[in-house]
Formats: C-alpha cells, sequence, structure tokens
C-alpha cells in the first residue's frame, strides 16, 4: 500500500463521469469563498472521536480563529476549475491549546459539468470531488464528494518527510507526535473540512480505497451524521479489539504465499534467476550489497519486493521487468559478475521509503486498539521461517517466496531514509495505549448507505477478516468480485464506481 500525494487521473476521470449521482450540484460562483461557519449547535453533536463532548468542545474553540481556513483564487486546466485551500487545524483535538497542523484542499469542478448544467440554468453550479490522500494507503485516497483535501502528514498538508522530521529533539518527541496520525484524526480532520467547505455542512458521499475504506469505517462508527452514503473498495478493517496486527499478518500470508506461485507460474524462468540474487547477495561482504541511496540491500530486503510487485494488475510484470535487467552485461573478459545500478535504483523507488516514511512508521498501527504491535509482521514471519526463508529456499532450489505488506525492524538498519527514525519506531511499536478506531455497536446500528467491492484475492486486504467485519455493518451491500485484484479502483474506476453506486441507487443487484 503506497500513498499518493496528488490527485491521479484514474480517481478524477471516473469520478466526474458519474459526478451527478455523488452529490447534488451546489449554486457556483468563481468568486464564492465559503466562510468560517457558525458551528456552535452543529459541533453540540457528539462528533468527536472516543471523547465526544469535550472534543467537540475543542472543535468549537478551533472554529473561532477568522484565520483557520484561507481559500486561494480559482485557475484553470483543460476541461477543470481549481481552487487551493488551506485550513488550520489542531494536532490533538482533545486539548483546547493544541499545537497547529495545515491541511490541503483542493476544489475541482467539471468545465464540462459546468457547461452542461449553464444551458439550463442562469446560474451555473458546481460539484466537487474532496479526496484525502492517506499516507499509509495504496492508492489511499478518502474521496469526499465534493472537492480533494490531502491527508494530514502528506503532500501539502504539514507534511511528514525524511526532512521535515529530523527537527525533532527526541525519537519520544517524534513518536509523541506520530500518534496523532491515524484514522481517527484523519476522520476529526475530514469533518473539519466538511463543516467548514460544505455549504450548510451538509453531509457528504466518501470513498475509501484500501487504508482510506478502513478511514471510512471509522468514519461510520464515530461520525455517521457527517456521511450521506459511504463507499468501500478493497478496504474493510478488522475491527475487534482482539484482532491484532498478528491476526492479520497469519490471515494474509496464505494469500501471499499463493500470488508467489503465481507469478512463477507466470514466470518460471525467474525461479532460478532469483535464486542466483539470493546467493549473490548472501555470498557479498556483510552479507548483501550497497543501494545507492546508502542504504544495503540483502536477501531478506530482495524479498520485500513483493509489497509492491504482487498484490496489482501490472505487478507481476514490473516485477519481471527488474529481473530481466538485473545483472549488468560483461563488456570486459573476466569482468567480476554484478548486479545493475538500474535494478538497484528500481529497488529503492519502488519501495519509496525515501518519499513516504510515515508508511514505515506507522503500518503496524492503523491496527492498534488498546495494545502494542511489538513488531507483528517479525514474528509472525518468524512462525513461518520454513517457508520464507530466502537462502534456504535458493540452496533447495525452491522458489524463493517474496513478501506482502509488512514492515520488519530490520528495515531502519538496511534502508537508509529510515535509519533516523529507528528509535522512535521501536517506541512506536511498544505503545499500548492506541485509542479505539472502531465501534461496533455502533456498526450494528448503520443508518447510513454503504456499498463495498470486496476482492477476492486481494493480497492486502484479507477476505476472510473482511467478511467478518461486513457482517458487523447493518445495511451494508457488497460486491464480492475476482476479476480485480487490490487496484480494482485504478483499473477500472468506471465500472467499479458505477457498480456500487448502482447498489445504493438501486439500479443494481445488492449481491
Amino acid at each position: 500500500m503506497k500513498m499518493l500525494v496528488h490527485a491521479p487521473p484514474f480517481v478524477i476521470k471516473p469520478l466526474l463521469s458519474i459526478l451527478p449521482s455523488v452529490a447534488a450540484c451546489r449554486p457556483y460562483s468563481p468568486a464564492r469563498v465559503n466562510p468560517a461557519q457558525s458551528v456552535g449547535s452543529f459541533w453540540s453533536r457528539p462528533v468527536a472521536l472516543r471523547r465526544a463532548a469535550s472534543m467537540a468542545d475543542s472543535f468549537s474553540t478551533a472554529c473561532d480563529s477568522s484565520q483557520e481556513h484561507t481559500a486561494g483564487t480559482w485557475y484553470s486546466v483543460p476541461e477543470l476549475r481549481l481552487r487551493d485551500h488551506r485550513f488550520t487545524i489542531p494536532l490533538d483535538y482533545s486539548l483546547a491549546a493544541s499545537p497547529k497542523i495545515t491541511v490541503f484542499a483542493r476544489e475541482v469542478v467539471s468545465g464540462n459539468m459546468l457547461l452542461s448544467l449553464a444551458k439550463k440554468s442562469n446560474n451555473c453550479h458546481t460539484c466537487y470531488i474532496y479526496k484525502v490522500d492517506l499516507a499509509l494507503s495504496a492508492h489511499g485516497q478518502l474521496s469526499l464528494a465534493d472537492g480533494y483535501a490531502e491527508s494530514r502528514g502528506t503532500g501539502l498538508s504539514t507534511p511528514l518527510t525524511v526532512s521535515s522530521m529530523s527537527q525533532f529533539k527526541s525519537a519520544k518527541d517524534l513518536a509523541d507526535y506520530l500518534g496523532h496520525f491515524r484514522a481517527d484524526n484523519i476522520v476529526n480532520d475530514a469533518e473539519f473540512v466538511r463543516v467548514h467547505l460544505v455549504p450548510d455542512a451538509e453531509p457528504w458521499t466518501v470513498l475509501g480505497q484500501s487504508y482510506g475504506g478502513f478511514c471510512v469505517v471509522t468514519y461510520l462508527s464515530f461520525a455517521p451524521h457527517g456521511l450521506k452514503q459511504a463507499l468501500l473498495t478493497g478496504g474493510i478493517p478488522p475491527i475487534g479489539n482482539g484482532c491484532s496486527a498478528n491476526d492479520v499478518y497469519r490471515a494474509c500470508c496464505e494469500q501471499i504465499v499463493l500470488q508467489n506461485e503465481k507469478f512463477y507460474k507466470r514466470y518460471p524462468q525467474d525461479i532460478e534467476v532469483v535464486h542466483e540474487v539470493v546467493k549473490y547477495l548472501a555470498g557479498s561482504e556483510g552479507g548483501g550489497v550497497p543501494l545507492p541511496s546508502g542504504g544495503f540491500l540483502t536477501p531478506r530486503g530482495l524479498q520485500t519486493l513483493g509489497l509492491s510487485g504482487l498484490g496489482s494488475s501490472t505487478g507481476f510484470e514490473r516485477l519481471h521487468y527488474m529481473f530481466e535487467r538485473v545483472w549488468d552485461p560483461q563488456l570486459v573478459p573476466g569482468a567480476a559478475k554484478q548486479i545493475s545500478h538500474y535494478f538497484l535504483r528500481s529497488f529503492e523507488s519502488w519501495s519509496s521509503f525515501d518519499t513516504n516514511p510515515l508508511y514505515a512508521l506507522l503500518h503496524e498501527a492503523i491496527y492498534n486498539q488498546g495494545a502494542a504491535s511489538c513488531w507483528s509482521a517479525e514474528r509472525v514471519m518468524a512462525e513461518n521461517e520454513s517457508k520464507f526463508n530466502a537462502l534456504n529456499a535458493a540452496k533447495e532450489n525452491r522458489p524463493v517466496l517474496f513478501t506482502g505488506e509488512m514492515i520488519f525492524p530490520w528495515m531502519f538498519d538496511e534502508i537508509y531514509a529510515l535509519r533516523p527514525f529507528k528509535e522512535a519506531a521501536n517506541i512506536l511499536a511498544e505503545k499500548k495505549d492506541w485509542p479505539p478506531l472502531y465501534d461496533v455497536k455502533s456498526l450494528n446500528n448503520n443508518k447510513v448507505p454503504v456499498a463495498a467491492a470486496v476482492y477476492y484475492e486481494d493480497m492486502y486486504v484479507n477476505f476472510k477478516l473482511a467478511m467478518e467485519t461486513a457482517s458487523h455493518i447493518t445495511g451494508i451491500r457488497l460486491w464480492i468480485s475476482n476479476e480485480y485484484m487490490h487496484s480494482g479502483l485504478r483499473d477500472n474506476g468506471t465500472r467499479v464506481l458505477n457498480q456500487l453506486l448502482g447498489m445504493l441507487n438501486g439500479k443494481k443487484p445488492l449481491f
């Protein structure tokens, strides 16, 4: 699961094509700027997570400042009109005097839609897409009809980068700060934006892909009044307090092995190629080779290519093409065999931890409720040592299995960009007082129309755990398919969204 910092075409265009069914059109004027709204009565409702009353008070306090929302001027790109917004929000909504951070939002207006609507009325109208790019998500967006906003810590929203996080004086300070960047606060931010930007603070329709879907279920748990409809694609989380990261990784292991088998069945020649690379790395000084950034590539690091290579529709091909160019050609007789610079650069660019360290730091924490992860992936892989030991597999002439969506403590030694955050990562792994992310009772009493695409062979979100959670969300309508993998929204966004919206609007079969 990777972060998308900007709105990708596969999200915007499909949504624009069906936008009239996503949200009602609203009065439009290029000069219109929504002022900070009076929210006293609105915030008196229980919108905040876990501590409803006290957090509602903190929201109201935050809304008193005239500097909390600034809007830019409209500008144009082909077929679209755009305007940027910045919201000053509390880092911690439970504190009346919390430090402030910024969330960036962009209004996106379809030019074609405006022209079409202008013919029917003297007044133009607008429909926007609100999108939240989630730092922990693969294609992670929490799309909020109408407009789009990045989530805290990403893009232009007070980004947490390798360089910006270096400002903290201690690992503990950094870990404390990062504790405020999970789904609970992402939902709080979404509500903050909705109240300030949507006319009359009306409910909106949300789309959650991958981890974005996890956030939508948090939204349904603690702030359902803010939702008109909810769509989930490849993103139904495990919700029980007893369902830890351990359970998730154990459940996903079977699908990871299956995806490996499919890859090697498609490209059987890669079995021997990967054997050669593993033996080469293990036999090199220190058990690996230097990476261009200053990191170190070992056999276990090589296996992490499965994170991106095994779970999406084009991943097999990208992985295969990388291994086609793994070795430098021998230009001079007798020259030593070596891994190509192309392969080493491709490895680093695909992992993208240098541009998205937040994913590595908080990945296991997205599952935690009242318990520490204690490096779950490391412990679960130890239980499966006989299957996933790369060197043993190469020596025994078995296919080397790539790993899936897992973060390991040794990454903070071998990946250069993550080295400065090793101590903070250990603190987060031992943190026990994570607040709840879901309310099963609230989900049992859900009144918000919800439709979800569940991918039977999803490597990242386990099918069985997703179905168990779905059984607790009253009224959810499921579209179960093995036609797509986790990347269904990217691969055919128009079809996936039309299917889900059709189910909600009575135009498609429910099951």
